[in-house]
């Protein structure tokens, strides 16, 4: 799920119910497909401020439901279905009113919101005639229409008077939020946050998960605990691992136990899907999130001869943008020098792949690089193994910094003497090694 909803560039229609897999998908530009659905649903006729406020009843209805990704939550691979028994009618190559298509081309970037929430409203509607419902009348509309009421009006007599109107949002591919990658122990970035959240806010209504989760974007233990819990309520395979079936079985139990998809819905804030990191990096920003770009493109430049070498400066320079361009047209991305969330995913992958498969003859310093795993406390392993190691090297090289045993077991020694090595090199103090962590480890070793 996006940050923050965006109008898609196209949309899926499934066409038929859900589960007939004989019934064809398509993919239809989403302007047309309001079209569509307003031409099928509502009458050229009607007073306008009527057919206003269908017509952004059904533009939120589509988007509540691509923003939520209910169907595809649920094992789909489509947004939406055609028929009115579930969503709203969509009819293959049926005429398209005139007026209704001027009205669309100028209000299909706008949705319904609940104040203080951001998700697109859950607009339940009905004909009002033959079906009725507890949210929009389809010919009450009219008859509102005629007594003098606006669009908005209209939409607040159905809907309550703490509805808002989002206006000119902005338009985007509707990619699907299942970041492509195998989330585990020692994972991080903007995508862990958005597990770390959703798990916290099922643990309300399933207990057992435990927790809260510090939502600090970081795979660690605790999270990996809840994961597991979490397969095994939802009979899951237990691996402690978020694949395609464990993230998308999260989202729906996340979007069920808010209500998202239901016309009483619990609402999102926006605090509630706020970015933990800082938005897409590019030319001549800086900061701590900029030296860990720089840190990974400096050596993954060792081991790929046509990645330039870059100096873990901390400010998003020309050299930066241009290892930047050139890792993401080797990788096949967008060429633009900007590290957003893809690009982030990417270069941690290929960072972590390399190390995987470093050459015999890089295995002697294989100590010196930094695992491409965020290491926390509770964690075992031979990474753990190694950052004692470095610590120990550390700790004989400078007096300030305590000795640990090399136990393979991130325990509180080790936390204890990262917290210190973190104060001594200007980083965030909390005691989990991250790429910045392990080279200022290794930095006090060689002195």
């Amino acid at each position: 799920m996006p940050n923050l909803p965006v109008i898609p560039e196209t949309i899926t229609v499934h066409l038929g119910l859900p589960d007939d897999a004989s019934a064809p998908n398509v993919r239809v530009p989403f302007v047309d497909y309001i079209k569509n659905v307003a031409s099928s649903e509502i009458y050229p006729t009607w007073p306008e401020s009527a057919l206003r406020a269908n017509i952004l009843a059904q533009i939120s209805y589509a988007l509540n439901r691509v923003y939520t990704e209910w169907y595809r939550s649920r094992g789909y691979d489509f947004d939406i279905t055609s028929t009115t028994q579930y969503d709203q009618q969509y009819t293959p190559g049926r005429e398209i009113f005139e007026n209704v298509a001027q009205i669309v081309d100028e209000i299909f970037n706008d949705y319904v919101i609940r104040q203080g929430n951001i998700e697109p409203l859950f607009t339940q509607y009905c004909s009002g005639t033959t079906v009725t419902c507890d949210g929009l009348s389809q010919w009450g509309t009219v008859e509102l229409a005629n007594q003098g009421l606006v669009p908005y009006e209209i939409l607040q007599h159905y809907y309550g008077d703490d509805i808002g109107i989002v206006r000119d949002a902005p338009t985007g591919p509707n990619l699907p939020s299942y970041p492509g990658r195998l989330i585990r122990l020692g994972s991080a970035g903007e995508d862990v946050g958005i597990l770390q959240r959703q798990l916290n806010r099922i643990a309300r209504n399933y207990p057992a998960l435990g927790g809260p989760l510090t939502v600090d974007g970081i795979y660690g233990t605790e999270t990996e605990a809840a994961v597991r819990t979490f397969q095994q309520i939802f009979n899951l395979v237990v691996d402690g691992i978020v694949g395609k079936a464990t993230w998308y079985q999260v989202k729906a139990i996340y979007n069920a136990v808010k209500g998202l998809g239901e016309l009483a819905s619990e609402g999102l804030r926006l605090e509630e899907v706020d970015r933990l990191f800082v938005a897409p990096l590019r030319l001549g920003d800086s900061g701590i999130p900029v030296q860990v770009i720089q840190y990974y493109l400096s050596i993954l430049a060792y081991f790929n001869e046509s990645l330039p070498l870059v100096e873990v400066s901390g400010t998003f320079d020309e050299a930066t943008d241009a290892a930047v361009r050139t890792f993401q047209q080797q990788q096949g991305l967008p060429v633009d020098g900007v590290v957003g969330q893809e690009t982030w995913n990417t270069l941690t992958d290929v960072y972590l792949q390399t190390m995987n498969s470093l050459p015999e003859e890089a295995l002697g310093v294989s100590d010196v690089l930094y695992p491409g795993l965020f290491l926390t406390p509770g964690q075992t392993g031979e990474e753990v193994a190694a950052l004692q190691r470095n610590l120990r090297r550390a700790a004989a090289a400078v007096d300030f910094l305590p000795e640990v045993r090399e136990t393979g077991v991130y325990d509180e020694a080790t936390e204890a003497a990262v917290r210190i090595v973190q104060e001594h090199a200007g980083l965030e103090v909390n005691g989990i090694t991250g790429p910045l962590t392990w080279a200022a480890i290794v930095r006090l070793g060689g002195e």
